[in-house]
């Protein structure tokens, strides 16, 4: 399948060869207001450089923390959309594996040979 920013240019093309507008949507198989579309600005660029920036600094910090910094530096900012720019750059902190522990040998416990010893309360004073 061909890119909607791609068959713009064709139309453009075929309309620079002489091809109304509307015939030239026709033969690609697009509508207009797909043709006339202006892709807008993305707004969350300078909150996610600070969330880069941020990240950066504090290699440990996920992104609850990385909210919490920028509230304290003054940003007002929805915790949902800083965690998905934090997964979106690409800045999950990998979680710290078990230190693996050799086992040892294994032997069943013996049986007790006396009872424990019932320590009296003259001897805790």
């Amino acid at each position: 399948m061909v890119s909607a920013p791609s068959r713009r240019d064709l139309v453009r093309h075929m309309t620079g060869r002489g091809l109304s507008e509307r015939r030239a949507l026709r033969v690609i198989g697009m509508s207009a207001s797909a043709y006339r579309y202006r892709p807008v600005a993305d707004r969350n660029s300078a909150l996610k450089a600070q969330i880069v920036a941020l990240a950066q600094r504090h290699r440990r910090y996920g992104a609850g923390m990385i909210y919490l910094k920028l509230r304290q530096a003054g940003v007002a900012v929805n915790h949902k959309r800083v965690a998905r720019l934090y997964a979106e750059a690409g800045l999950q902190v990998r979680r710290r594996k078990r230190k693996k522990i050799p086992m040892a040998h294994r032997q069943p416990l013996g049986r007790p040979q006396t009872a424990n010893q019932v320590w009296s309360m003259d001897f805790i004073i």
